[in-house]
């Protein structure tokens, strides 16, 4: 039988523009010692370490956990693109759950550039070919940035198939800043009005600026451990991992004509029927989620994705208020991508520190009240989607 996986500590920097963020062992180590305070417990305790980031030379997740202590563990270093956080979390969590270890930290971090995502390597195959071949097929080139054409094209295909109107995914970023305006480690926190976000300069129909994420640089940690190592250090009904999956591309996202499914909405789809299975929880009974806005088009698919309404039926979802206080849903308390900012490897888990703080009941005004049940959802091309369930 399996452990059950504790999230003991978290923790997390504010996270900051390009250029404007200290190195990434040290924004790294700052996370890592709010998480060890956090789960009151000495770096030398922790059995093993895993240290996710996407933009670095070999061997970084060593020199930022160096920081903290030098103690021979092993660390593992992790890339899964934009879903690297939750990837390395998953890895840890495996860690406990097969009695591999009693206490793991899990960190992640970034430190970007400014502008938009590019490749680093061009004398090899890129690893998105295939996705950007389909692009290239239903809607070509232009130059905008590939993300942005690649997540956008899916809203356009959206569009078109339900009349979904412009406007609707311009709310999405309205209510990204109003939650993050309660957020001290946002890296916006200033509220936009729908007109603000309409009118920003188009980046790729139907995204404007404000719909799309910006870079950003940052870190974040967690404790993970047993129960018996919970108990010892006398922590009372913590938040533990009640089920957590990751799927990977299927043919439909290369064989079916569909920028939505090319960005990885039957990643998504699949992935929370399986949590919802292995969790024997439904998406009616979640509180909150944090889920993977790097574009409001990718909020809106998945919304429906991950069950939390009937497809097609986001629009009146958005309309309804659903998505937020009051609704049937709160989605990114933190702020979430768009707001909070996406520094890729840190994204899991600063999404997992907000999950937990909120189960704490501990978010300060961005609380969701009676918070008992909370949904995690991380996306990278390429593809992976890692979706988590925690309760308290």
């Amino acid at each position: 039988m399996a452990n059950k996986v504790n999230v003991l500590g978290v923790g997390m920097i504010k996270f900051a523009k390009p250029g404007a963020s200290d190195d990434y062992n040290v924004m790294a180590a700052g996370a890592i010692r709010e998480a060890l305070n956090d789960a009151g417990v000495e770096y030398p305790e922790v059995q093993q370490a895993y240290a996710g980031y996407v933009y670095g030379d070999s061997t970084c997740g060593q020199r930022a956990v160096y920081e903290v202590g030098i103690t021979g563990i092993p660390v593992f270093n992790v890339n899964n693109n934009c879903s690297t956080g939750s990837s390395a979390l998953m890895l840890g969590a495996q860690a406990i759950a097969g009695g591999m270890a009693e206490c793991v930290l899990v960190v992640g971090f970034e430190k970007m550039e400014k502008g938009a995502l590019g490749s680093k390597f061009t004398d090899r195959t890129n690893p998105l070919d295939q996705h950007a071949g389909v692009m290239s097929k239903l809607q070509g080139f232009n130059q905008a940035p590939p993300a942005a054409q690649m997540f956008g094209g899916a809203g356009r295909e959206y569009r078109w198939k339900h009349g979904t109107k412009k406007e609707t995914f311009a709310k999405i970023s309205v209510k990204a800043r109003q939650h993050a305006s309660n957020n001290p480690y946002a890296l916006f926190s200033n509220v936009l009005s729908l007109d603000e976000v309409m009118n920003a300069p188009e980046v790729f129909d139907p995204l404007t600026r404000y719909q799309c994420c910006p870079p950003t640089c940052g870190a974040a940690a967690a404790i993970l451990c047993t129960d018996a190592f919970a108990k010892k250090h006398g922590a009372v009904d913590p938040v533990y991992i009640a089920a957590q999956v990751m799927t990977t591309d299927y043919t439909s996202s290369f064989d079916e004509d569909s920028m939505i499914k090319m960005i990885g909405y039957d990643m998504a789809k699949q992935a929370a029927a399986d949590l919802y299975e292995k969790a024997g929880i439904g998406a009616e009974d979640v509180d909150v989620v944090e889920l993977h806005d790097c574009f409001t088009a990718n909020e809106l698919l998945t919304y429906e994705a991950i069950g939390l309404c009937p497809e097609g039926g986001a629009e009146k979802f958005i309309e309804d208020g659903d998505n937020t206080y009051g609704g049937k849903f709160v989605t990114n308390p933190s702020g979430g991508l768009l707001s909070k900012g996406h520094p890729l490897g840190a994204t899991g888990l600063a999404q997992c520190t907000e999950l937990v703080w909120q189960l704490r009941g501990t978010a300060d005004k961005r609380q969701v009240e009676g918070a008992k049940i909370a949904l995690q959802h991380n996306l990278g091309l390429g593809g992976a989607c890692v979706m988590t369930m925690y309760r308290k």
